[in-house]
């Protein structure tokens, strides 16, 4: 088999026309996205202003966007944005005419019949709704001509503490990520240039496009840090910053022109004194109930009696880590398989599309030389391909199952958690977790640190975050100390003078101790707390008994803040919950624990309704959505931007050759079909222009060395000659040989379909299954590269799936390929079935 040729994606005027779109206002939630060319520039977005103050390890955070609408229309702004995951938002308010009007939380599913309706009506409006942990949709309408409209969110939350370091990061943009599954036919749920699948039902709502590498900053960002505590040293930013000391403050402002591209992070350490265990109580308003918080705050260094480990590393080596970070995860993997002992076991698995182990295929001693092997080979990996994650974590939990108690169980993922399938990943992994632990290692600098967070936390184990390789030192000997060496487990809660509410405890599953690593607990109680409230740890270290008890603090400052902080613990966790099992009784715990304390959630939402004046009386809008940063060292790293069963744009993505050995993760997923009648509108390489009354007039295709931006895989691409027109004559020519070329691939698919049976009725050779497999996945390909039959091409891919799923599995192979074998002549014969309709839920469900 020959290497694919590099192939570079060209937007058609098709494709584009999908890019913008002029409504009736009636049909502001009509799909299809635009952005406006001004005086200023395409972006309605124009400040960013980030104001956190901090209290302790607690911070209050009040975020402000602004929009200015410089066109002659009306228009809707969408704007994808991150937020800290820990933290609640608590209050949402929109500025507009000199006007404020203040948000509410609603069922998602109201809030949005609400904002539609206004739209409809020609009222200003503003929703926030959260896709993700981390990752939120803002939809600021009717913005007339001229106007600017600032949108408040107001949020509060605990800082990470560890080792003695506070930790404030506030992400600053959305990254691509990898969307694995089968396209869903019917209207998409959002904007984004991802198209839904599957396993990603709202892949268009956290897809942002990108704006063109190298353009001019275009959202003046202002962000600042007030530290209250004076105990407080070692101050470090991750973007240039200045500190001011104040009588009541260090104040970080970071400097003018930095962009919003990557994660802001502030690092500082507290004085000894500062870090201790504690307990904080807060009585609600009517005093029938109240919140408590629970810090447990270990030692840094303790020697403890290891047990023997069992330790699966698992390496993501997909697109998105090209660059410093493919470099620093080789070298965090080489560090971890340098720690083990003797008396350890353990593999390694790379992991794109295609699946390696690393030495062998189960584990092995952490001798000498295993270890050298090992370091070996993952020193030669390179980024390719997609992150198909959910195989290689299923594969490694399959490695520790059934371990003995004797033995620790560890697992330990290396990735940048750029894929938008979380959900599916927990609700497959989770159940495979029962002792074992979940260790993750985030690097980028726009980490998706929510599920990463959410891993770990299933798998009782801790999450560390990379943003250079410089960070890796530090954090790689926090990894070395704390891997399968808890200072205590089990550990469990029992409360004097609070009558506690123990189904109400977040984190549900009580996490293990180690460390330097504090464990924060929230929880709710019943009637008032005593002032000499206190709550008894309970739980086991080195095999005995450990009992640790943590009084209230009568000192400490009042902290109305807990409500809402336990609210947004307690939500993560039903959302988890839901994500592993669905059921209506947990999403209407969601929705009652986000609205009686105020916090949005993934089933409700913030809206917010100017209703003391029609300011769209003509009912024209234009929908924008607004453009966000290619992550820092994206542009120059290469790497797969996004990865989706539907691309926007039709051509191939370049495929990388697999390793010897190699096992597919998952078949490359089918693309969707077009819309059939797209709006018109047309792209530049610099903008595209949306209607604004009279149609658009075409620009002028550029010429080949101006080139075109994709924003589906943001990147340049010269664009094709123009084809010219064809006659009749020429079209029933061309009708005859796209015949000729069908006769042709079905006749191909019956020559693969009979050598696959002569496998399966002969010695059924693995690899030489693989061989036809391969050669099948590259059938469906060249079928969809003609513009040939894709409903027999999605039928074949299915069939492909099954074979690798045998392959996998290792047994029944022989059955299985005279089986798919049979369908395969069948369906060269021209029996085909048309594929299963889709059914679409709510996509937040």
């Amino acid at each position: 088999m020959t290497a694919n040729p590099m192939v570079v994606n060209v937007m058609s005027e098709d494709e584009v026309a999908m890019f913008g779109r002029t409504l009736d206002a009636g049909s502001a939630g009509s799909a299809g996205f635009g952005a406006l060319e001004t005086d200023r520039g395409l972006l309605p977005l124009i400040a960013l202003d980030v104001d956190a103050r901090v209290a302790g390890v607690v911070a209050s955070i009040e975020v402000a966007q602004t929009f200015v609408n410089t066109t002659g229309v009306a228009i809707e702004a969408t704007y994808i944005f991150p937020l800290p995951d820990r933290a609640a938002v608590h209050r949402f308010r929109m500025e507009v005419a000199g006007r404020v009007i203040e948000g509410v939380v609603e069922e998602r599913g109201a809030a949005r019949e609400q904002y539609d309706e206004a739209i409809a009506t020609g009222q200003r409006a503003a929703i926030t709704e959260e896709e993700r942990a981390g990752v939120f949709t803002l939809r600021v309408g009717n913005l007339m001509p001229g106007e600017a409209a600032t949108v408040r969110l107001s949020l509060i939350g605990p800082l990470p503490v560890d080792d003695g370091e506070v930790t404030f990061r506030f992400p600053l943009v959305v990254a691509p990520r990898y969307m694995p599954g089968r396209g869903l036919g019917g209207d998409q749920a959002g904007l984004g240039v991802a198209s839904d699948t599957d396993l990603v039902p709202d892949a268009s709502r956290i897809s942002p496009p990108a704006s063109l590498p190298g353009c001019p900053n275009p959202v003046r960002l202002g962000l600042r840090v007030a530290l209250e505590d004076q105990h407080v040293h070692d101050v470090a930013s991750s973007l240039h910053a200045v500190t001011t000391v104040r009588r009541d403050a260090h104040v970080i402002e970071i400097q003018p022109g930095e962009r919003i591209d990557r994660d802001f992070i502030l690092r500082w350490r507290l004085d000894g004194s500062e870090l201790r265990s504690s307990l904080v109580c807060a009585d609600d308003a009517d005093g029938s109930a109240g919140t408590f918080l629970l810090t447990l705050v270990p030692p840094s260094t303790t020697a403890l009696a290891q047990k023997p480990r069992d330790v699966v590393f698992v390496i993501d080596r997909s697109g998105s880590m090209q660059g410093w970070k493919m470099v620093a995860a080789r070298r965090a993997a080489a560090r971890m398989i340098d720690t083990l002992t003797s008396r350890d076991r353990f593999t390694a698995i790379a992991f794109d599309t295609e699946i390696d182990l690393v030495p062998e295929r189960t584990l092995v001693a952490a001798s000498d030389r295993n270890r050298y092997r090992a370091v070996e080979q993952l020193a030669k990996i390179e980024a390719r391909g997609g992150t198909e994650l959910a195989e290689p974590l299923r594969r490694a939990a399959s490695f520790l199952a059934g371990g003995t108690d004797d033995r620790e169980r560890v697992i330990v993922l290396v990735t940048d958690g750029q894929v938008g399938d979380e959900d599916h990943i927990l609700r497959e992994l989770v159940p495979n977790l029962r002792n074992v632990k979940m260790f993750t290692l985030g690097i980028d600098q726009a980490v998706n640190a929510a599920f990463l967070k959410r891993l770990a936390a299933a798998g009782g184990g801790l999450c560390e975050l990379v943003e250079s390789e410089d960070r890796l030192d530090a954090v790689m000997a926090k990894v070395h100390r704390r891997i399968g060496a808890p200072i205590a487990t089990e550990i469990s809660v029992l409360a004097s003078g609070l009558d506690l509410d123990l189904s109400a405890t977040s984190p549900s599953r009580l996490p293990d101790v180690y460390a330097g690593a504090p464990v924060t607990i929230f929880g709710r109680y019943r009637g008032k707390a005593s002032a000499n409230a206190e709550i008894e740890v309970r739980g086991t270290s080195l095999g005995e008994p450990m009992h640790h008890r943590i009084s209230r603090d009568p000192h400490a400052a009042a902290a109305p803040w807990l409500g809402a902080s336990w609210a947004r613990a307690a939500i993560r966790d039903l959302e988890d919950r839901y994500a592993a099992a669905q059921s209506s009784e947990t999403e209407a715990r969601i929705v009652a624990v986000s609205k009686k304390f105020g916090v949005l959630s993934r089933f409700t939402a913030f809206v917010a309704i100017d209703r003391s004046q029609i300011a769209n009386k003509g009912g024209r809008l234009q929908q924008v959505v607004q453009p966000v940063e290619s992550p820092d060292g994206w542009e120059s790293g290469g790497g797969h931007r996004l990865r989706s069963a539907a691309p926007v744009a039709r051509a191939a993505m370049p495929m990388s050759m697999p390793m010897p050995g190699s096992i597919p993760a998952r078949p490359m997923p089918s693309p969707m079909p077009l819309p059939s009648s797209p709006p018109t509108i047309h792209a530049s390489a610099a903008s595209i222009h949306a209607p604004t009354g009279a149609p658009a007039q075409p620009e002028p295709r550029p010429s080949r060395d101006q080139g075109v931006f994709s924003p589906s895989r943001s990147s340049y691409s010269s664009p094709p000659p123009p084809a010219p027109r064809e006659s009749k004559k020429a079209k029933a020519e061309v009708r005859e040989e796209a015949a000729s070329i069908g006769d042709a691939y079905l006749a191909s698919l019956a020559t693969l379909a009979r050598e696959l049976d002569a496998q399966g009725r002969g010695r059924a050779d693995a690899a030489a299954i693989r061989v036809v497999r391969q050669r099948l996945t590259e059938w469906i390909e060249d079928v969809r590269s003609v513009d040939g039959n894709h409903e027999l091409a999605t039928i074949v891919e299915r069939l492909v799936q099954r074979l690798s799923a045998a392959l996998t599995g290792g047994t029944a192979i022989a059955a299985e390929a005279i089986a798919i074998a049979a369908e395969l002549v069948a369906l060269a014969a021209g029996s085909t079935a048309p594929p299963p309709k889709e059914s679409r839920v709510a996509f937040w469900k």
